[in-house]
């Protein structure tokens, strides 16, 4: 033991007497180890974004929408969902504990005093904060009543909130909705931004009723319907059943493309994923290449130094230094090495993900998995890249090396 203790001191003052070496070693190792590092952070955040996600969007939830991409490439109508659906799936499946209709207006003008804006007119029944798990958290829900009394009552979202209040109480007061007065009932809680960039909270959620006869002049189509059923365990068993549920009141012909879509929580981690790919393959690859390019320069530099220290390694030779104890030297240097600049690697990859999060808003999640496979990267290219050096730093012949 204590001869391996000897063998490590001496790697410790070699690689404080090349200093230069040890500075190129310890950056072009942390490069790449700061990568990989971001990859590891970057997809463990993806996938708690995504639990987070379906547990807003609730496991036990299903959102059935009208038109599907297809449908809408040649030409067909975008609302297909009517309110008879929304009536017949109610019948239909008895464990679903909530069903809504809801419809959507886009960008449209509102305004308190003289602030405007435009948001998003969300149509819905008085079970909406119930459907998302959305709570009222000032004043209070509407009604089944003002559904069925086409009333001109609202709950506002916190960015909506921001942009037409202010810190001003807004339950009870009155904002123009295309010069329509409704009156503001409720504030939903805060929901943040979806992994697309959309913020959630810039909305006002009204009667589906109102909405439909007062702003779209719609009578029968809705834009969806949301569901949640009691059994959460069979949801996907319900998901084949809606389809045909629904191909069946539609008569659509077996070969023709379904005119809806039913999202689901395995939909939101698809989709979590799809857009966490591209990001991820492009740091692995830049990793990957990091971390050769850090091995070569490893190598290469352990081999210079080979060629500097020969005689030193001849002297040791001579007075008793066996092979094995030259190769644990240089072996040893490299691994310190590479432990320094992994653990600076993971450092730099820490700050380097702040700034990733400020720029894209894109969740990182670090955790001892993002350290540790840091770290054992590193000591993989310590190993792989300084064996040769530390092989031909070993199969030194002592006497030609002194001579020199």
């Amino acid at each position: 033991m204590e001869r391996y203790l000897k063998i490590l001191s001496q790697s410790i003052r070699a690689i404080r007497a090349f200093k230069l070496r040890t500075l190129f070693c310890l950056l072009s190792v942390a490069l790449g180890i700061s990568s990989i590092t971001i990859i590891v952070a970057a997809t463990e955040g993806a996938y708690k974004k995504a639990l987070e996600i379906v547990d807003r969007f609730g496991p036990d939830g299903l959102l059935i929408l009208g038109g599907s991409e297809q449908a809408r490439a040649i030409g067909h109508r975008e609302k297909t969902i009517t309110l008879d659906d929304v009536k017949a799936m109610q019948q239909a499946f008895p464990t679903a504990y909530v069903v809504v209709p809801m419809t959507t207006e886009r960008d449209v003008q509102v305004s308190y005093k003289a602030k405007k804006y435009q948001t998003r007119v969300i149509g819905s029944s008085s079970d909406y904060s119930r459907a998302w798990s959305w709570p009222v958290i000032q004043g209070s829900d509407f009604t089944e009543d003002d559904v069925k009394g086409y009333r001109n009552v609202g709950l506002i979202g916190q960015q909506l909130l921001t942009e037409l209040f202010g810190d001003e109480d807004p339950v009870g007061k009155y904002i123009l909705i295309k010069r329509i007065p409704v009156q503001i009932v409720g504030v939903l809680s805060e929901r943040g931004i979806t992994p697309a960039g959309e913020r959630i909270d810039d909305r006002i959620v009204i009667p589906y009723t109102t909405l439909m006869k007062k702003i779209q002049n719609e009578h029968k189509y809705v834009s969806g319907v949301r569901m949640r059923f009691s059994d959460k365990e069979n949801l996907y068993r319900y998901v084949e059943e809606l389809t045909h549920f629904l191909r069946d009141r539609h008569r659509i012909p077996q070969s023709e493309l379904d005119d809806f879509r039913i999202i689901s929580p395995k939909e939101i981690i698809k989709f979590l994923v799809a857009l966490t790919g591209s990001l991820v393959a492009f740091l692995g690859v830049v990793g990957i290449i990091s971390l050769i390019v850090a091995g070569f320069v490893l190598g290469n530099l352990f081999l210079l130094s080979v060629k500097e220290r020969s005689k030193e390694i001849g002297i040791r030779r001579s007075v008793g230094a066996k092979k094995k104890d030259i190769m644990v030297q240089f072996l040893g240097e490299a691994l310190i090495l590479t432990t320094a600049g992994g653990i600076l690697g993971f450092v730099f990859g820490y700050l380097s993900s702040k700034l990733l999060v400020l720029i894209a808003e894109f969740q990182i999640y670090f955790s001892w998995k993002a350290f540790a496979i840091g770290l054992i990267l590193s000591w993989i290219v310590g190993v792989s890249f300084g064996l040769q050096p530390a092989s031909r730093a070993a199969n030194i012949n002592p006497i030609e090396a002194v001579r020199e």
